[in-house]
């Protein structure tokens, strides 16, 4: 299902370009038709494109990643603020600090100064400082409010960037390009759409329109986040379902261990086994003497036998002599 239709763009007006000696011609294949002087953007065109970027950044909410959201023009600031707060993303709705991406470092340190400024006035070390110095901290606080207090929890680079108005916003689109950011931007027709990688093509000056877009590129990071906690609850439940099979079966295994060790199971005497002794060359020698021996035993009874019978021969001469 789309994210928007025809018919809501339509009716925010997202469909009117600007005068056609403005136009640039890298947008004729965002541009329906020319009517009294000014070009109507396809939208058909915008609705599917819309889709595109709004897949991008569900994926990317999902995985946990920053959107960056920029838009310093008038129209559009206030309903960048409040949306990018409504899926907690980062946003510059004020001046573009120069080399916010590609100089980040020296952006944090400004914000780590906030922070300090803040822990100043919270433990009471602000209270301390004369009159004068309190003004000056106090006025320097409220400046990086202004510039950065949008993006103070933005601890690295974004993963990507939405962006209102490309020609205002050129030095931001031209650092992103330069980081290998991917952008997002509405593209009026007087605009040059080659250095963005998601096109949609809208009109960027009416304040509907850019709610209408604004409203279904949320709508689709808020369902990331969404499943990006479902997907965090479930792996959570696994581990616990694991976490308990691995606690039943170490019970298991002390429980047949136990059993293994005791002198009876159900009632029956368990004989100790018999330890069979390792055979030794010694016990390999007594045995083949024993083996040598048991014939010899055998044989004794004949050898005595014999001379019984000799005897008993030379006895029956004497008897028939003496019968005669």
């Amino acid at each position: 299902m789309p994210r928007t239709n025809f018919q809501e763009l339509l009716e925010a007006g997202a469909h009117f370009g600007h005068l056609k000696r403005k136009w640039n011609p890298k947008m004729a294949p965002y541009i329906f038709m020319e009517k009294k002087g000014i070009h109507i953007i396809n939208l058909h065109r915008t609705v599917l494109m819309i889709d595109d970027a709004a897949a991008m950044l569900k994926n990317l909410a999902r995985n946990g990643k920053k959107i960056l959201f920029v838009a310093t023009k008038k129209q559009a600031k206030d309903i960048i603020a409040l949306k990018a707060k409504e899926v907690n993303m980062p946003y510059v709705t004020e001046r573009w600090p120069g080399g916010m991406l590609t100089n980040f470092p020296t952006i944090r340190k400004a914000i780590k100064k906030m922070n300090t400024i803040d822990k100043m006035i919270s433990d009471g070390t602000f209270e301390t400082l004369a009159k004068r110095e309190k003004l000056q901290v106090t006025r320097q606080r409220a400046k990086l409010e202004k510039n950065l207090g949008s993006i103070a929890d933005l601890n690295r680079l974004p993963s990507a960037l939405f962006v209102v108005d490309v020609q205002k916003e050129a030095n931001a689109v031209k650092e992103a390009r330069k980081l290998n950011i991917p952008v997002i931007a509405m593209v009026d027709t007087c605009c040059d759409p080659t250095p963005i990688d998601f096109v949609i093509p809208a009109n960027d000056d009416a304040s509907k329109s850019i709610e209408v877009v604004v409203n279904a590129l949320c709508g689709a990071i808020q369902e990331g986040l969404e499943e990006r906690k479902l997907d965090k609850e479930k792996a959570a439940a696994e581990e616990e379902k694991r976490a308990k099979e691995k606690e039943l079966a170490k019970m298991e295994g002390e429980k047949v261990a136990a059993d293994s060790e005791s002198p009876a199971v159900e009632g029956k005497k368990i004989r100790p086994r018999k330890k069979v002794a390792k055979a030794t060359p010694d016990a390999v020698k007594e045995t083949d003497q024993e083996v040598v021996k048991e014939p010899a035993k055998k044989a004794a009874p004949a050898k005595k036998a014999a001379p019984k019978s000799a005897k008993k021969e030379a006895e029956e001469p004497a008897k028939e002599e003496k019968s005669e």
